[in-house]
């Protein structure tokens, strides 16, 4: 079965989302127990020769066999679709900001209240953040988790389970998960607070407000030095900034001052966007590029046990002859299949056949004989010749007196996905021999399942021709 990967994210291109799919599986193996890999770990061997690369190449193939690719690709789906939702949110909450911050109309305009509206929680979420990033807190956010757990709501599939703490677990170990939460926290902010100024704008551009302060216990020295010291930056952006006689005049809210008016919405416009807008801004484009980096250096981490013991399978330093794993908790159902491209001749191969049984049979001039496979050297060498020779015809003789063990039918499964068509052969017993009737049913029901044509005959004319 060649890999066949859908071009929606481009896996095999994109580093990121095959240590992704390594890690996934990684830990789908430690709490289920190890799956049945023995042709994806072929295919790793023959597609790369480190170590790293191995586990990347068999984890590639074994989520396409399993599925777990299209979940990847249905999670990344649903994280789109929860962003586009949490974009929308950031949206209305700007404008919510900004009409709660300005009113009606109908009453003056506390600025200072109108400022807190704006920007308090903002500045507090800020402050927030920073700490947690200097005191070195590797945890998601309030948005993070929000983001997670609505991303796995829509993904809407059951194999997706292992993707988010994989996905998690790689990123922690680069300290990545910081950066990219952050890069969409603050991309969040940004979009709700250039809402709120777009709001702003409108509503100042078709209504008339006035703008006044208030205060019980504060002189108006202080407000005319606050109103300059949060002024001086915006002022230098050309943002107007209220002259200390016009604040003076606005703390009486029973008398706005008709000249006061453009000089405080231009302070509170160029306060937002030099208190609100650019500080995330830059911390988003600071987290792009520390997320940026940062992937560069991303790897699989080999001394975990997991990956630990894919080395001997990956990297084997000699090679063992019969079962070795106990069976999983579930085994694999193996499938056949076709291998299609650049397929040509006929091939007779026979399967774990008595010694004493005479082999090969006599053959027609045009069909090879690939012996007989009783080990598992003898196996890889077959399989490493079908991958660059793929036969157009390929007939496999078995021994019906035989078990159709897992690795049996395992074996049966992979020799037909190396051939473009495949027909099993059900030897005859030996003279004065029979065949046991059950398990003679139960190699056609397993060879039924794995939808391989089977007969008692040799199909000879069939190997030869191509047809009956």
């Amino acid at each position: 079965m060649e890999a066949r990967v859908s071009p929606l994210d481009k896996p095999t291109h994109n580093r990121l989302l095959r240590l992704w799919l390594c890690e996934a599986l990684r830990l789908r193996e430690e709490h289920a127990g190890p799956l049945e890999d023995s042709e994806a770990n072929r295919h790793a061997q023959q597609a790369a020769s480190d170590l790293s690369a191995r586990i990347e190449a068999r984890a590639l193939w074994l989520a396409n066999r399993d599925g777990l690719l299209h979940a990847q690709q249905h999670w990344l789906q649903g994280a789109r679709l929860a962003l586009t939702l949490l974009v929308l949110l950031a949206l209305l909450s700007g404008a919510g900001l900004a009409l709660s911050a300005l009113g009606d109309g109908q009453r003056p305009v506390n600025v200072f209240w109108a400022l807190g509206s704006l920007l308090g929680l903002h500045l507090l979420l800020l402050l927030g953040w920073l700490l947690g990033l200097l005191l070195g807190g590797k945890q998601a956010g309030a948005l993070g988790r929000l983001w997670l757990w609505l991303s796995e709501k829509l993904a809407r599939d059951a194999r997706a389970a292992q993707l988010p703490p994989a996905l998690l677990l790689l990123l922690q170990r680069q300290g990545l998960n910081r950066w990219l939460l952050g890069l969409l926290v603050h991309s969040l902010w940004l979009v709700a607070l250039l809402s709120a100024l777009l709001i702003t704008l409108a509503l100042l551009a078709t209504r008339r407000y006035g703008f006044v302060w208030e205060t019980t216990l504060l002189g108006s020295d202080t407000f005319v030095g606050l109103t300059h010291a949060l002024g001086a930056i915006p002022a230098l952006l050309g943002f107007a900034v209220p002259s200390a006689e016009i604040i003076r005049a606005s703390g009486d809210a029973a008398l706005p001052i008709e000249a006061a008016r453009h000089a405080w919405a231009g302070w509170l416009l160029g306060v937002l966007l030099v208190f609100g807008i650019l500080p995330r801004l830059l911390l988003a484009l600071f987290c792009l590029w520390c997320w940026q980096a940062g992937q560069k250096r991303l790897q699989l981490d080999l001394s975990l046990p997991g990956y630990s013991l894919l080395r001997e399978r990956l990297q084997p330093s000699s090679e063992r002859l019969g079962v070795c794993d106990a069976a999983p908790a579930q085994l694999y159902q193996p499938q056949a299949g076709n291998h299609s491209a650049g397929s040509q001749g006929a091939l007779l191969v026979a399967v774990e056949l008595d010694p004493q049984r005479s082999w090969p049979p006599a053959l027609p001039k045009n069909v090879g004989d690939a012996g007989v496979i009783d080990s598992r050297e003898q196996r890889n060498q077959l399989l490493d010749q079908l991958s660059r020779f793929p036969p157009a015809r390929l007939l496999i003789a078995c021994d019906p007196r035989r078990s159709p063990d897992r690795g049996s039918l395992a074996l049966l499964g992979e020799l037909a996905r190396s051939a473009a068509a495949t027909r099993i052969w059900l030897l005859p017993p030996p003279p004065g021999e029979a065949l046991d009737s059950a398990r003679l049913s139960d190699w056609h029901r397993a060879l039924e399942h794995l939808q391989l044509s089977y007969s008692d005959s040799a199909s000879f004319s069939w190997l030869e021709h191509g047809h009956d």
